[in-house]
């Protein structure tokens, strides 16, 4: 008996030590660490997120400073007070320096507006985000970034538009002082005073504005080479604190990447949102090539707060870092739903923004504007199919989501991340670190185990069969009828337990 429970044992060790061996024992490793939320995210949404483009074109006028006569000689006079006093110094530089400063703290003051008008033709223009939400072309975007109001166009022209001239000003200014008057200080506060001056009297006429999008090639950014595409306003709402939603279409697009809208009580505060676009930080930086950094940027931060404006119009406040240029952009959950618009930020006394209070507008503000015009947000396929891929790719499962890759890039030629990822999988192949499961791979691990397995349980069978020997035939167990007794043991018989 001890001999065959040995051999019995031996072969169970046998069969279980061939098993954890296997292949199949590969799935029992540990788990590799998850993806994080936002590297996925990023992922899934920087296909649809673009970058927007609007442009101005006019003729921008602007009158000559004449000087107040009067004006001049009163801060002339205070200038003489103030060295009595001993404010200021009595020498020449100071004087004039202590002049032009007060001069720019009120620059109508000491200049009305005289002939001739300068007149210039102009561009102008800003950068936005955008993205879509139809695979044929609709794309969400805020409606500051299409169009601006009268005053804010005047500073947009004035502050891109008059270089030359506010120069020319605060160089005749500075030259009219004398030759005391040459530190930089003077120099730069001379040119602040006109460029107030000027915008302040600006005059923009035969305005034409155009909007574009400039579509990311196919690997991500945009190069020298790209072209704008056209796009059309087809709803704008009341710029921030207003609805400040836009809707575009490109017209002759299809399979285009989509992002998904979700619901205002998708998020709620605490949680974190995920902000992508487009900062003016670094598209309009010289730091960076073109090819770089016309690619969207990904931050997050927590929803610190709901807010409503006077007229009710709701905003989220978070602290995701967002700067001029995210305008319009997505702010998602962490479920990859687009739950509102960003639109704005805090301005600082001194015109900066306030770091980490940007404002979104929630997505049922956005979905109102899209009802209005009977636009209904889908899943492209082109997307779905993405999306597919990125789940195996970061399974590292290389060789499956290679041809899912492949299959979008068919789709939408021009998507720019699908080459990347294609060449990503591609090496990661190549590596050996792909981790994709062969149709032959179950067979290796459960039909070839299980064949081991059947040898091995019939060898211990034969060995346990060999060793049994035959037992005589049990005595028939007494039959005791239903209600009968089964007679007590005679007189000093023995009993045992069965």
């Amino acid at each position: 008996m001890q001999a065959r429970t040995t051999v019995a044992a031996g072969l169970a060790g046998l069969v279980l030590t061939g098993v954890l061996a296997s292949p199949g024992a590969a799935l029992a490793a540990p788990k590799d660490p998850e993806i994080p939320v936002g590297t996925r995210l990023a992922a899934r949404t920087h296909p649809a997120v673009q970058l927007t483009s609007v442009s101005y074109a006019a003729d921008v006028a602007v009158p000559t400073p004449v000087a107040k006569p009067q004006a001049i000689r009163s801060l002339t006079m205070q200038g003489v007070e103030a060295v009595r006093s001993g404010k200021i110094s009595s020498d020449d530089n100071s004087i004039y320096r202590w002049v032009v400063q007060q001069m720019a703290r009120n620059p109508g003051r000491y200049f009305s507006p005289g002939k001739p008008e300068r007149v210039v033709k102009a561009t102008a223009g800003g950068l936005c985000t955008g993205w879509w939400v139809t695979p044929d072309g609709y794309m969400v975007t805020a409606a500051h970034c299409v169009g601006q109001e009268d005053a804010e166009l005047a500073r947009t022209f004035a502050s891109q538009a008059l270089d030359k001239i506010n120069k020319k000003d605060a160089a005749d200014l500075v030259a009219g002082l004398g030759e005391f008057a040459s530190d930089d200080e003077i120099v730069r506060t001379a040119a602040k005073i006109f460029q107030v001056w000027n915008a302040d009297n600006i005059k923009i006429r035969n305005v034409e504005s155009s909007l574009s999008l400039l579509q990311s090639l196919p690997g991500g950014g945009v190069d020298k080479t790209a072209k704008a595409i056209p796009i059309e306003l087809v709803a704008k709402g009341t710029v921030y604190p207003g609805k400040d939603v836009a809707i575009l279409k490109a017209n002759g697009m299809s399979n285009l990447p989509t992002v998904p809208l979700g619901a205002d009580s998708d998020v709620r505060v605490g949680d974190t949102l995920y902000i992508s676009g487009f900062p003016g930080t670094v598209t309009q930086t010289s730091i960076f090539n073109i090819e770089s950094k016309l690619e969207p940027a990904f931050t997050e931060g927590p929803y610190n707060a709901a807010r409503q404006t006077p007229e009710g119009v709701p905003y989220i406040q978070t602290q995701a870092p967002s700067y001029p240029g995210n305008s319009g952009g997505p702010v998602f959950s962490r479920d990859g739903k687009v739950i509102g618009i960003l639109v704005g930020g805090l301005i600082q006394q001194d015109g900066g923004s306030t770091e980490g209070e940007s404002f979104v507008l929630p997505v049922g503000v956005v979905k109102e504007k899209l009802n209005e015009k009977n636009i209904r947000p889908a899943e492209s396929v082109t997307t779905k199919s993405y999306n597919e891929a990125l789940e195996l790719f970061f399974a590292d499962h290389y060789s499956e989501a290679l041809p899912k890759f492949r299959e979008v890039q068919a789709l939408h030629p021009n998507h720019p991340y699908v080459a990347r990822y294609i060449s990503d999988s591609q090496q990661a192949i190549t590596a050996g670190r792909d981790k994709s499961s062969s149709p032959i791979l179950p067979w290796l691990l459960w039909g070839g185990g299980g064949l081991a397995l059947v040898v091995a349980l019939g060898a211990l069978a034969a060995v346990l069969r060999r060793g049994r020997r035959p037992k005589a035939p049990a005595p028939p167990f007494p039959q005791i009828p239903y209600g009968a007794h089964q007679a007590p043991p005679a007189r000093g018989a023995r009993t045992r337990a069965l």
